[in-house]
């Protein structure tokens, strides 16, 4: 069944001298290449944020259209009334109500949906749908890099200048690991390293291991940026891990910074862990979507006239059953939804070939079955926002996947 809506289309480890940690900042022997050109029409940037546990995406955007949903959701069903409404997005669609900002960029048209979305990975753990997720092979066991990073290298041929990333977590996610040299940076969780015991190390390695005081000097740098002008509002009386929302925000305010700065790296990745929703889903997940949406703004302000040229994209391994189970929560599923935001970003719809809720058309009878790729959605992202090839995309990015074309129309412009 299609739906017209506001459109439609069909661990590995890390030697001495790649890893370095202290004070919470985790390098990997990267560098910060020169910037593109001032006179560039353009400066773009790519931010995957890696949303962990399969996110219920029956319940971060509902489809309140659907004549099968409110009965089939039960206790979770979304309704455009009530104390806490959901947000309309179309006439078929609704957000989550704890995403506001998310539906200001909505209507602001830099923010759009890709719905019922999956991997090619149809089983359900989530350690084989993470590493099918991030290392964007066909399947499981696949950890040794991730499509990200690799599409990063693939552009070093064409465009050095754009041959640069950023991990941000106590380790890089493993969709920013492999060939491409990338900065790693990690919110504070400890009190910081004082800079006198910051600079005796430096001194001691500039001595004996000139390469890793290089690496140390540019994480000194790199944190320096991303954590300069200190922390706001909630996030200064509590930080709170990378499943929580301050620090969400504090992950996205951090990466911001760098990510703004004009010799600093313009493709980044991030993993909000917490989304395995087994019980009492409404209020766990209203948090984590907060969360969520409390990033998004932080890069909006943190990235400023960069934001122009950002397309931000966030992603799950796989959804949640369709029906609720008995703890009020949804047991791991098949197709969810990819939130896409940012400047450069074609906003104001919801692209969806939407499958239909009845028991018939649902996967296996239990899922949201799935009619776009992820791929298919990543890959038109990697192409508008840098032009890089099919053969790229195909052979490099996402291995034996030439018959999954990129989505079209995803970058405004």
């Amino acid at each position: 069944m299609r739906i017209p809506s506001s459109s439609t289309l069909s661990r590995s480890s890390l030697s001495r001298r790649r890893l370095l940690a202290l004070g919470g900042v985790s390098l990997a022997l990267a560098h910060f290449p020169k910037a593109a050109s001032a006179a560039a029409a353009r400066d773009p940037r790519l931010v995957v944020i890696v949303l962990r546990g399969a996110l219920d995406g029956l319940s971060a955007v509902a489809p309140i259209g659907d004549p099968d949903y409110a009965a089939l959701r039960g206790s979770l069903a979304l309704s455009p009334v009530g104390d806490k409404p959901a947000l309309p997005l179309d006439g078929f669609f609704a957000l989550n109500p704890a995403m506001p900002v998310f539906a200001r960029l909505y209507k602001e048209g830099k923010a759009s949906v890709v719905h019922a979305v999956a991997t090619s990975y149809r089983e359900r753990s989530h350690f084989d749908g993470q590493d099918v997720l991030e290392s964007g092979f066909a399947g499981p066991g696949h950890t040794e890099s991730g499509w990200l990073n690799r599409a990063v290298f693939a552009l070093q041929s064409s465009e050095p200048t754009r041959r640069r990333g950023l991990g941000v977590g106590a380790a890089p996610p493993l969709v920013m690991r492999g060939p491409a040299p990338a900065l790693g940076w990690a919110p504070q969780v400890l009190p910081p390293a004082g800079e006198d015991l910051a600079q005796r190390v430096l001194d001691l390695y500039t001595h004996s291991d000139p390469t890793l005081a290089a690496a140390l000097r540019a994480g000194l740098d790199a944190d320096k940026i991303a954590t300069s002008g200190g922390l706001t509002g909630d996030m200064a009386k509590a930080r709170g891990g990378m499943d929580q929302p301050n620090g969400m925000r504090q992950a996205a305010m951090g990466a911001a910074r760098l990510l703004a700065t004009p010799d600093g790296p313009r493709v980044a990745a991030l993993a909000f862990d917490g989304w395995d929703t087994h019980a009492n889903e409404s209020g766990l997940l209203a948090t984590r979507l907060s969360g969520l949406d409390g990033a998004l703004e932080e890069f909006e302000k943190g990235l400023g006239e960069a934001w122009k040229d950002t397309a931000v994209v966030a992603i799950t391994e796989f959804g949640r059953t369709a029906r609720v189970n008995g703890t009020g929560g949804t047991d791991h599923g098949t197709a969810s939804v990819a939130f896409l935001a940012g400047g450069a970003v074609r906003g104001a719809r919801v692209i969806a070939d939407w499958p239909g809720l009845k028991t018939s058309r649902l996967y296996q009878e239990r899922d949201l079955a799935p009619t776009h790729d992820l791929r298919a959605v990543l890959k038109g992202l990697l192409t508008e926002q840098f032009d890089l090839s099919a053969q790229a995309l195909a052979e490099k990015a996402f291995p034996d996947s030439a018959s999954v074309a990129p989505m079209k129309g995803l970058i405004a412009g």
